[in-house]
């Protein structure tokens, strides 16, 4: 099985990676941030590496896919392909911070791949209010993060709940960070587990 994690900066997704890897014995993904050429320039200027940036995300993750498809194993993935599509590459494009013309060629691309590839069996969405994103952000403590404007967590926000509301590819489960600390409690971390359960394996 293909299991993805989603959800805004700073909403836990590669913790609840961890976390159910572990318990669950599957084998994660997690998204390439350290040894990501462009990150550090991007958030020193969006607009001359916002296209960078997102290619590499997506060639990236489509080779990801490939791979976990391969595999034959349970895999759980820190974040998806239509994330960066949905999301993170229109947003820039809304904002003035990547040229219609690069946009479009980014999404004709990933309208190829993702025509190439499997959706995941069951996508977790992680939902969190900006100050929840905030606060997670600025307690992991990346350098490079210390530039993102409110704004920008708040449209991606905004973005993540459309793409939420009308994703029809498959199975999805929504945890909201904001009533459920999985990180926090060994209590909220276990409601996760059995509703991740229930939807998996139709227990409880």
């Amino acid at each position: 099985m293909h299991i993805a994690v989603a959800g805004n900066i700073g909403s836990g997704k590669t913790t609840l990676t961890e976390l159910l890897a572990k318990h669950f014995k599957w084998e994660p993904h997690y998204e390439d941030v350290d040894d990501n050429p462009y990150i550090n320039d991007f958030y020193e200027d969006m607009q001359r590496w916002s296209f960078n940036l997102q290619i590499y995300f997506l060639n990236n993750r489509f080779n990801q896919i490939i791979n976990i498809r391969k595999q034959g194993v349970t895999v759980i993935q820190d974040r998806t392909i239509y994330e960066d599509a949905y999301i993170f590459a229109p947003n820039l494009h809304s904002m003035g911070l990547m040229a219609t013309r690069d946009f479009e060629n980014y999404f004709t691309l990933f309208n190829l791949m993702s025509s190439l590839v499997q959706p995941p069996d069951l996508l977790i969405y992680i939902r969190a209010s900006v100050p929840t994103l905030v606060h997670q952000i600025q307690k992991r403590g990346r350098k490079y993060e210390n530039s993102i404007r409110l704004d920008y967590l708040k449209r991606l926000n905004e973005r993540y709940e459309a793409w939420v509301a009308s994703y029809n590819l498959g199975k999805m489960l929504v945890i909201d960070v904001d009533n459920i600390q999985f990180t926090e409690t060994n209590e909220d971390m276990s409601k996760v587990i059995d509703r991740v359960d229930a939807e998996l394996f139709g227990l409880f």
